[in-house]
């Protein structure tokens, strides 16, 4: 049983497995026409001798159920997904169809090449248009997410160096980066060094140089990094790193402020990861499918990862057989196909020019929102940002309302919250990232709605303390969420016989 806050009714919203009656199905289905088995001898100590407690229920029963729960969900078709630095842009049903077409969804990760060749040109032309827009000599599509790309990248960093007969074990890292650029350093065995870059949001040369040394391996650096802002130093400190035998790896994730503008591997980048689920429109999987293809220079093909596409004299394509210097295999088969061809619709529905205004209008929509919501609202960095803005809640302190505080009242106005809380320089950070899929109508709502909190917070900061108030669920206990959280359901035991 759930309650309504806006009406105070009380209605019944059951859980699939507190729904069913025993005999109830969603199937039918023909008699097996053979003996049956005993499932004991079948199976032996597998066999599940008491079965197990499942409902069972009709098929109208469990359709009610999943759209009832899809229709609980915030998702970015049916309203703005603000969340900074991930990029939540609104994914072309055109590139869905592509996916369901039946020569790419019906594939077998084990037919054999020449039964797959459509695949293979697809996923050919797919690593060179990502080699172009990114000015890396080569792209290998293997890893299956941004994280995996990245350990990828690092990997072949790490490879390049024992080649060269070297052994430098830091990368340098500042503190606008991802959380993951650390954890990717510490899994390759190489030292993470984090330094600061100061009020200006962005790397000085000047205090990067006491961190480079013979013992770098690599600058592991974000651009735009994760306060908005363009790295506008990165050629210089990329010759610094080069000069000292390093290389430099640039995180992907936040490429869609610079696609169609700026090239990476023409700033000094050596590798970076993309994150196909970000700037080219494949789905947010929830954890999984992801793609994260990994884009290196020519110094570093010798230890790219094994499932690169090649395409013989005569127009045929295969998989390359990894040299002795690749980094292998980091997953099963080749690829989450099916996010490569979202990727790949994407880039050819645009084209180049259409690339470029998607970034066009990524970092337009950003600086509008910049300067309305600083109407209002404290703007931690001054000046033009690229496809996000970093706003706190510097001017609620008196009030004793939260940037969280804020985060649960925007849900009340229909809006799914920023980042928040991150990056980890600002206090009370709310990243705010419109990308190029919202209109200005929207993005005007955004500013209102915004404004009407922070006008809450001053004349009843309570209402804001205590949102959500509309939403399915009110505020929910996060930190025993996080300590101790109920992952497995129980059935509900039975009564016991007071007389028994």
């Amino acid at each position: 049983m759930t309650q309504s806050a806006a009406s105070g009714l009380t209605f019944k919203s059951p859980l699939l497995f507190e729904q069913g009656h025993a005999g109830r199905s969603g199937a039918s289905l023909p008699e097996a026409g053979v003996p049956a088995a005993d499932p004991a001898a079948l199976f032996g100590d597998l066999y599940r001798a008491g079965g197990t407690p499942l409902p069972e229920l009709s098929e109208p029963e469990v359709f009610r159920h999943y759209v009832r729960l899809s229709q609980q969900n915030f998702s970015v078709d049916t309203g703005m997904y603000p969340l900074g630095s991930c990029t939540m842009k609104y994914n072309p049903k055109v590139n869905e169809w592509a996916a369901r077409l039946p020569g790419f969804a019906r594939i077998h990760p084990w037919a054999p090449e020449s039964s797959v060749q459509g695949a293979l040109a697809l996923m050919w032309h797919l690593e060179r248009a990502l080699a172009e827009i990114c000015g890396m000599d080569g792209v290998s599509l293997h890893p299956a997410a941004g994280a995996q790309g990245e350990m990828a990248g690092l990997m072949m960093i790490h490879a390049y160096h024992r080649a060269q007969g070297r052994s430098p074990k830091k990368v340098l890292i500042p503190d606008t980066a991802h959380g993951t650029n650390p954890a990717s350093t510490a899994l390759n065995g190489l030292t993470p060094v984090a330094f600061p870059v100061g009020d200006s949001g962005v790397v000085d040369p000047e205090v990067f140089a006491a961190s480079v040394d013979d013992d770098v391996a690599a600058l592991m650096l974000t651009n735009p990094n994760t306060v908005g802002l363009f790295e506008r130093h990165l050629p210089k400190l990329a010759a610094m790193v080069h000069d000292k035998g390093g290389l430099v790896f640039g995180d992907g994730a936040n490429l869609n402020a610079l696609m169609g503008r700026a090239r990476p591997g023409d700033l000094g980048i050596d590798v970076m990861q993309f994150n196909l689920h970000k700037t080219f429109t494949t789905p947010h999987g929830g954890g999984g499918p992801g793609a994260g293809p990994v884009g290196y220079k020519a110094l570093l093909a010798p230890y790219a990862p094994a499932g690169d596409v090649v395409k013989s004299e005569d127009g045929r394509f295969s998989f390359a057989t990894p040299g002795p210097g690749s980094i292998g295999r980091l997953r099963a088969f080749h690829a989450n196909f099916g996010m490569l061809v979202r990727a790949y619709a994407y880039i050819r529905e645009l084209g180049a020019e259409g690339l470029k205004l998607s970034t066009d209008l990524a970092v337009l929509n950003a600086n509008y929102l910049r300067v309305c919501l600083g109407e209002t609202w404290h703007e931690t960095f001054e000046g033009p940002c690229m496809h996000e803005v970093v706003i706190d809640d510097h001017h609620l302190h008196d009030q004793h309302v939260s940037t969280l505080d804020v985060a649960k009242r925007l849900m009340d106005y229909g809006f799914h919250p920023p980042t928040i809380y991150f990056p980890l320089v600002v206090h009370g950070a709310m990243l705010v990232e419109p990308t190029e899929s919202e209109s200005k109508q929207t993005l005007d709502e955004f500013v209102e709605v915004m404004a009407t909190i922070s006008r809450e917070a001053m004349e009843d900061p309570e209402q804001v303390r205590s949102a959500p108030h509309v939403t399915r669920l009110g505020r929910l206990d996060e930190t025993r969420a996080a300590r101790k959280p109920v992952l497995r359901w129980t059935p509900p035991q039975p009564a016991s016989d007071p007389e028994g």
